[in-house]
C-alpha cells in the first residue's frame, strides 16, 4: 500500500488533502543573509493561515544543513492541522561549508536512507522524500554527487527525489543522469521551478520522461516569468500531460510570508487557483492540488 510519510505518520495519498506541494517553514544559508526562515512562531501563523485559506498539506523541501528543525515540525503541524511532509537531502554546494561537504564524503546515501527511515538525528521525525538541486544548464560535480547518492537511497527506499532546477534550467540533463544512468524511474522524479525557464519544448521532453513538473511561486526574484505559469500549464494539459502537474508556493525568506506582508503559501490557493482555474479548468486544478501531490510524493516501499 502506497503511504506519504510525513512528521507525524505515514498518512495514505488521499489523506493529504489540499497541497502546497513546494514550501518552506525553514530555511537557512549563507546565500541568503538576514533572511533566514527561523521562527517557528511565524511558521505557526503561516501554516495557520494556510489552513484557514483552505489548505490541508505542505511539502517542506528544505534538505539537510539548511535549518529545518525537524524537532519542530510535529508540534507545528498538530497545532495547525496541516499535514507537514519533510526533505532529506542536499543543496548546492553554495549553500555549505566545504567542512560540512568534506564531512558528508563517503557516506552521503547512508546519511538520506537514515533520515528516511529511521529519523533525522534525535528528533524521531522521518524525511519523506530526497530533495537535491542541479546547476545553471549544466550538472557539476556536487549535482552528480548528489544525485548518484539521491539516487542510490531511492532504490534502497522508493521514496521520490525532487530537484531544484536553477533558474528552471537543466532539466534534460537532471533526467539523463537520474532516469538515464541511474536507473531511477521517471515517475520518481520531482522538477521544481520550471516556471522560471518556461521552454514549452524542455517541458513537454521533461513530462513525456514520466516525471512530475513542478510549478512553484511567485517570486519576486523570478517575476518577469511568473505571469508565463497559467500559458503553460494550459500548453501541458492541452498536450495531454495535465496528469503530471504540481504546485507549490516556494516562500524561502521571511518578508515572502504572508504573516509578514508577503504573498506567503495562502497565496497559493488565493490568487494563483483561480487564475489556474480560469485557464484549465476546476476540475484539473482540483487534481494537481489533491491527487497529484499523494501519487508524487506517495511511496509503497518504506
Amino acid at each position: 500500500m502506497s503511504v506519504v510519510r510525513t512528521v507525524l505518520a505515514d498518512i495514505r495519498p488521499e489523506e493529504l488533502g489540499v497541497c502546497d506541494a513546494h514550501d518552506h517553514l525553514f530555511l537557512r544559508s549563507p546565500r541568503l543573509p538576514g533572511q533566514e526562515l527561523d521562527d517557528p512562531r511565524a511558521a505557526g501563523a503561516e501554516l495557520a493561515a494556510f489552513r484557514a485559506a483552505g489548505g490541508a498539506a505542505v511539502v517542506q523541501w528544505t534538505p539537510y544543513g539548511m535549518g529545518r528543525r525537524a524537532a519542530d515540525l510535529p508540534e507545528l503541524s498538530r497545532a495547525s492541522a496541516v499535514h507537514v511532509v519533510c526533505a532529506t537531502g542536499l543543496h548546492q554546494a553554495a549553500h555549505y561549508s566545504p567542512e560540512l561537504l568534506a564531512g558528508l564524503r563517503g557516506r552521503l546515501a547512508d546519511l538520506f536512507v537514515r533520515e528516511l527511515t529511521e529519523g533525522i538525528g534525535t528528533t524521531g521525525v522521518r524525511a519523506g522524500f530526497i530533495k537535491v538541486a542541479g546547476g545553471f544548464h549544466a550538472l557539476d560535480a556536487h549535482a552528480r554527487w548528489t544525485m548518484t547518492a539521491a539516487a542510490e537511497a531511492h532504490h534502497a527506499t522508493g521514496v521520490a527525489i525532487a530537484v531544484h532546477l536553477e533558474l528552471g534550467t537543466g532539466a534534460l540533463d537532471v533526467l539523463d543522469l537520474l532516469c538515464g544512468e541511474l536507473g531511477v524511474s521517471g515517475d520518481r522524479v520531482i522538477l521544481g521551478h520550471l516556471n522560471r525557464s518556461p521552454d514549452p519544448v524542455v517541458q513537454r521532453q521533461a513530462a513525456r520522461a514520466g516525471c512530475w513538473l513542478a510549478f512553484d511561486g511567485p517570486s519576486r526574484a523570478h517575476h518577469a516569468t511568473d505571469w508565463r505559469m497559467p500559458e503553460a500549464v494550459r500548453a501541458l494539459a492541452e498536450a495531454g500531460f495535465g496528469d503530471r502537474l504540481l504546485l507549490g508556493g516556494d516562500t524561502v525568506t521571511a518578508g515572502a510570508r504572508s504573516v509578514d506582508g508577503g504573498p506567503g503559501m495562502p497565496y497559493l490557493l488565493r490568487r494563483v487557483r483561480p487564475r489556474l482555474e480560469e485557464a484549465v479548468g476546476a476540475e484539473l486544478v482540483d487534481r494537481i492540488l489533491t491527487v497529484h501531490p499523494g501519487q508524487a510524493f506517495g511511496t509503497d516501499c518504506l
